[in-house]
């Protein structure tokens, strides 16, 4: 009853962020005008289209992206076990900054640019997962994979900026904050679909990763194959991971601290787990794109930097505790 009670009042939550957010952004427009607008939506009054062609689209891109890096680090979590585990831990976001840099000093954007970001995101999980093969592919040597390659392309991408140019220099840092703007490149039901089949495919498994989270002993003696599972689930996240970043860029922290708060109030199931994590990471994300939009309006802020900042907190928060780090 208290799971449900939980998921209820998250989409509850979900459903008034989305509906403050329709009515704050980063154009000024007074409440009667948004009210106009959401009534008549074939006007073409600079409300209309404010609200219509700019702001519900990031509204809903916001949900998605934030939704999906909250189950993904919910499955990083469970695979790795380890409750600081994120999208990011295994190089994911390394490789995507690498292939989104290439992309931008070679003069491409819009499609091109989103293949070479997702082709990198899908190579660095790669070379993690093989790189762990030769040894006996524990949560620990994914982890140790995933670091040195973090740091190897990470290298890399500086080597990039030592040799580009000022303003491509300065293109890639603005691409590596995060934004949740229309690109164009991706149409938003094409996203949506995507990553709507990505999370289905990972929320079949919620039930194995209770098991896998047990460790690979336990997983193995009920009747799993813990190295198999964690390749398909590291892929399936990946895939996921690496979609969201070649649209929006590199956006940290959510996939950390969502699925690590909400495991005290459902619980280490993730039956209930990854569906309460992805509603709180659609409102996490949204909250902190309305405020990037509305801080220093008419400037925006980059959403990777609010994220980031609401990450510090955390961190603080959590080293202040005198509880030790939870274990599953």
């Amino acid at each position: 009853m208290k799971r449900t009670a939980t998921i209820l009042v998250l989409f509850a939550a979900l459903v008034c962020t989305m509906a403050l957010a329709v009515f704050l952004g980063g154009t000024a427009l007074s409440a009667p005008e948004v009210a106009a607008a959401l009534l008549h939506p074939g006007s073409h009054t600079t409300a209309g289209v404010v609200i219509w062609e700019l702001r519900i689209p990031r509204i809903i891109r916001a949900v998605l992206v934030g939704s999906s890096l909250a189950g993904c680090g919910t499955v990083f979590q469970a695979v790795l076990r380890n409750p600081l585990a994120e999208p990011y831990t295994l190089g994911v976001s390394a490789g995507g900054a690498l292939g989104a840099t290439t992309a931008i000093v070679l003069g491409l954007s819009g499609l091109p640019m989103v293949a070479l970001c997702f082709t990198g995101c899908l190579a660095s999980i790669c070379l993690v997962i093989a790189m762990s093969v030769f040894r006996d592919f524990t949560a620990s040597t994914i982890i140790l994979s995933g670091v040195v390659l973090s740091f190897l392309l990470s290298s890399v991408v500086m080597f990039i900026f030592s040799v580009a140019s000022s303003r491509d220099v300065h293109a890639s840092v603005l691409w590596l904050m995060g934004s949740l703007a229309d690109t164009g490149a991706v149409p938003l039901p094409a996203l949506g679909a995507a990553l709507a089949f990505l999370l289905g495919m990972l929320f079949v498994f919620a039930r194995d990763m209770n098991l896998i989270s047990l460790g690979d002993e336990k997983a193995h003696l009920l009747g799993l194959g813990p190295g198999t599972l964690k390749a398909v689930l590291l892929g399936l996240a990946s895939l996921v991971t690496g979609l969201c970043v070649a649209v929006s860029g590199i956006i940290g922290f959510v996939g950390l601290i969502i699925p690590h708060a909400l495991r005290r109030l459902t619980g280490a199931d993730h039956q209930w787990l990854v569906p309460a994590s992805m509603l709180s990471g659609g409102i996490f994300l949204l909250a902190c794109d309305t405020i990037a939009q509305t801080a220093l309006r008419p400037y925006e802020l980059p959403v990777g930097v609010i994220t980031g900042m609401a990450g510090g907190v955390f961190f603080l928060a959590y080293l202040l505790k005198a509880s030790p780090p939870e274990v599953f």
